[in-house]
């Protein structure tokens, strides 16, 4: 009862979080100083919902990704997590826990006791990625050609046009993601899920990969990859084998 007592005239025992505000800023640039210390102030009461660290981190790595499909993070420079970090606004551990997924991409090697360095890639890292996707994505899908009714190639029809809107926007991050979801989409009808996600993370590192060894696609040539889905989905409806196969192999 005098415990009771004691806490009503504290106000009880209070809990303080640190608030992680979620990625959406653009990265810093190269050359910007990293936060070398944190000051300990006092800080806010704890949210209702308070946001959990791998969904912070999940956020991180969407930006991060982004940063290196539209170039914000530079071929062969070193960006440091404190710095990134104080940016977002969070903690160094989710920016780190975010690029360790990238290097097991292939998309940023680790520099010891001073960052991570975007990864530069040569023509033939593309070729042998370019070589593993073909083996990966054209005969499961020239199986479906023989099997699959047109009507579920039409259903795919959307998310092929959601890459002519966002290539039309000259946008090299958003098209690389709405190819991925058609990909992905056209895979998923094997029901193979493992080659789905092997095949979808080929691909991400295919999108970065072409990004380091050739100039930045146009607009116009981004409108031809995806006339290209359009074309690949008329063809799959028509079980025209010969187009479904050339179709897939010259597309990246």
């Amino acid at each position: 009862m005098e415990q009771s007592r004691a806490a009503s005239r504290t106000g009880g025992p209070r809990t303080a979080t640190r608030p992680e505000r979620p990625a959406g800023a653009a990265v810093p640039a190269p050359g910007r100083s990293a936060v070398r210390g944190e000051h300990t102030h006092s800080e806010p009461a704890a949210p209702a919902v308070v946001p959990q660290r791998h969904s912070v981190r999940d956020q991180i790595l969407d930006a991060l990704r982004a940063a290196l499909l539209n170039g914000r993070l530079g071929a062969g420079q070193v960006y440091s997590a404190p710095a990134i970090a104080a940016h977002f606004g969070v903690s160094p551990t989710p920016v780190r826990e975010a690029m360790q997924v990238l290097v097991s991409e292939g998309a940023v090697e680790t520099v010891p006791n001073r960052g991570f360095r975007v990864a530069e890639h040569d023509p033939h890292d593309l070729a042998e990625l370019a070589e593993v996707r073909n083996l990966l994505e054209v005969p499961p899908l020239l199986a479906l050609a023989r099997s699959v009714p047109a009507d579920r190639w039409e259903g795919l029809r959307p998310l092929a046009e959601d890459t002519v809107q966002t290539a039309a926007r000259g946008d090299r991050g958003a098209y690389a993601e709405a190819d991925r979801a058609f990909h992905r989409a056209l895979l998923e009808l094997t029901g193979n899920r493992q080659l789905v996600a092997a095949a979808d993370d080929v691909r991400r590192r295919a999108h970065l990969s072409s990004l380091r060894t050739a100039p930045a696609p146009r607009t116009t040539d981004l409108l031809a990859e995806a006339a290209d889905h359009l074309a690949l989905l008329d063809a799959l409806a028509d079980q025209d084998l010969t187009a479904v196969e050339h179709l897939l192999r010259g597309h990246l």
